[in-house]
């Protein structure tokens, strides 16, 4: 994914967020529901109703960046409403790009030894 580099603070919106919304929508979420300056440099995501979608959104120093994905198949794993907000780090965003459930990631078990 192009965009921001590790360590970067990453907060996610829980619960639905209306996917019609633009760099403006979101931004003024981030301010009133998030609590968070929009030009921060933190990234800031936001699930849809059906739950196969996300948008990012990025202050890259110059100006807002939106990044927008939707799944073929599954849905992008997202904590309840009930959570307001919820802080990932850039390694666990990584995973949410890539459908994967940050909360629990499977890494399989240990190879066994033989001997």
């Amino acid at each position: 994914m192009i965009g921001p580099g590790t360590g970067v603070r990453v907060y996610l919106a829980c619960g639905v967020t209306d996917m019609r919304k633009g760099i403006a929508g979101l931004a003024a979420l981030t301010q009133d529901v998030l609590r968070q300056k929009p030009t921060s440099g933190a990234v800031f995501a936001f699930r849809g109703r059906r739950g196969d979608r996300i948008k990012l959104l990025f202050w890259d120093g110059q100006g807002f960046c939106l990044y927008y994905k939707v799944l073929e198949r599954g849905r992008f794993p997202w904590p309840s409403a009930k959570d307001g907000a919820v802080r990932l780090t850039s390694a666990q965003l990584a995973m949410l790009w890539e459908g994967i459930d940050w909360r629990r990631p499977d890494w399989g078990a240990p190879p066994a030894r033989v001997g």
